[in-house]
């Protein structure tokens, strides 16, 4: 029988945790622990030509100097596949995706967009994307309110399995958040955009999703998203300053406590989801503009 709440973090091992990685974990382990639930840690190296272990290594070090840990054993997506391939058959048998053998280039011309099966087949290297349909979602985001969600058979349909026999992000999400039963997932707007494909796959396997919120997004001084895609730095660990620095952007009063143990305690008391909802671009960039800076 599972918590009430289990929430969980899920970073990917492409490179070491970053002040926006640490932002993301923090809000996720505060609502987890505000709520009395149990906090996951989850590697989704499921894209093995970019994940190296050395980095999940390194991530979980980083995520336990700044005081938080799994309160269960950390799964590995690498070591899942037979779970993913299990339930992409179940979708194959109800009829909800359809192989393809469409290439970059011959996307190129649709914005790098499949819209609708296509006449591909088996009996050469494929990928298997998920069907697109009529339908739509409407839910309550926990920190950015009510949102809608649209798909129709013009929608783009998502590879859920490469051809080079890795399994899509969008399907392993949706497998491991139900099997491990998780109630909540706090998150970076950035994923807004995955959203409405999680729900569909959701309604197509018949499962009940979690509850999201959706925190704004840290910008640096260039507008641009902090990330490991534009450099960004790697965390130190468990350094205050910099735990003081991610607390303040999640609206958490100063604390002016002397260790990581004590500041944790004192945000989880403090925390407050709905205080981000009109917190914009422009004041997480002045706020942060000296740890971004550091970035360059």
């Amino acid at each position: 029988m599972h918590n009430s709440y289990v929430g969980r973090f899920a970073p990917s091992p492409t490179g070491p945790l970053h002040f926006g990685s640490l932002v993301c974990a923090l809000a996720s382990y505060l609502d987890a622990k505000k709520n009395h639930g149990e906090w996951l840690i989850r590697i989704e190296d499921v894209d093995g030509t970019r994940c190296k272990p050395l980095y999940t290594e390194t991530i979980i070090s980083c995520l336990s100097s700044y005081g938080m840990e799994s309160d269960r054993p950390i799964i590995v997506q690498s070591q899942q596949t037979k779970v993913y391939q299990h339930y992409l058959e179940q979708l194959k048998e109800a009829g909800y995706v359809f192989p393809c053998n469409c290439t970059r280039q011959t996307l190129q011309a649709a914005s790098n967009q499949h819209i609708g099966p296509c006449s591909s087949t088996t009996n050469t290297p494929h990928s298997w994307r998920l069907q697109s349909q009529e339908v739509s979602f409407h839910y309550n985001d926990k920190i950015q309110g009510p949102l809608n969600f649209h798909i129709n058979s013009q929608s783009n349909c998502p590879v859920l399995k490469r051809k080079d026999h890795f399994f899509s992000y969008q399907l392993a999400v949706v497998v491991d958040d139900h099997l491990q039963g998780i109630t909540h997932i706090i998150r970076g707007s950035d994923l807004l955009e995955t959203t409405d494909t999680q729900l569909f796959l959701y309604q197509r396997l018949n499962w009940t999703p979690p509850s999201i919120g959706h925190i704004p997004l840290l910008l640096d001084p260039r507008k641009q998203k902090i990330s490991k895609q534009n450099h960004a730095q790697a965390l130190p660990e468990g350094d205050l300053y910099t735990l003081n620095a991610a607390l303040s952007y999640l609206c958490i009063p100063p604390s002016h406590c002397d260790t990581i143990k004590d500041t944790i305690k004192h945000a989880i008391l403090h925390w407050q989801p709905a205080h981000l909802r009109f917190k914009s671009a422009l004041q997480i960039k002045s706020e942060h503009a000296h740890l971004a800076d550091q970035d360059q």
